[in-house]
């Protein structure tokens, strides 16, 4: 069973790999309202029930200074494991199923396109929140 997990994960990253397009960072916006209940970007953002997401494309997994972490996501994160977009897709599709023992217990975005969109929204905001159209 655990064979056929991993090889059903494997198989999902592949696909998602190569399938990768430009997002929208205005849709972006839009379906990051989904996650404002727990997250927070730009300047003025804290730490809500998830970790601010400013700078997260690019950041080491688990690696805002104050926030706590679950200890899935600090086991997810050991050997500098790096939040790039294809992470970010595996995770923002099925965060449970990628992070067991992750404290976040959105579903998931289920479109490609909206991860994609999502994405290129945060891209926008550096580490102190600052937005570069």
């Amino acid at each position: 069973m655990k064979k056929l997990m991993l090889i059903a994960g494997a198989a999902v990253v592949a696909m998602i790999s190569g399938a990768h397009a430009e997002g929208d960072a205005a849709a972006g916006e839009k379906v990051f309202r989904k996650c404002k209940a727990c997250h927070m970007v730009g300047e003025k953002a804290k730490n809500r029930v998830g970790p601010v997401l400013n700078g997260v494309v690019g950041r080491e997994v688990a690696t805002v200074g104050d926030y706590k972490y679950s200890k899935g996501m600090m086991e997810f994160g050991e050997g500098g494991k790096v939040w790039d977009e294809e992470t970010l897709m595996v995770y923002l599709m099925d965060p449970r199923g990628t992070v067991k023992g992750t404290k976040m217990a959105f579903a998931g975005l289920k479109k490609e396109e909206d991860v994609n969109n999502v994405i290129a929204y945060l891209e926008q905001f550096d580490a102190n929140g600052a937005e570069s159209n």
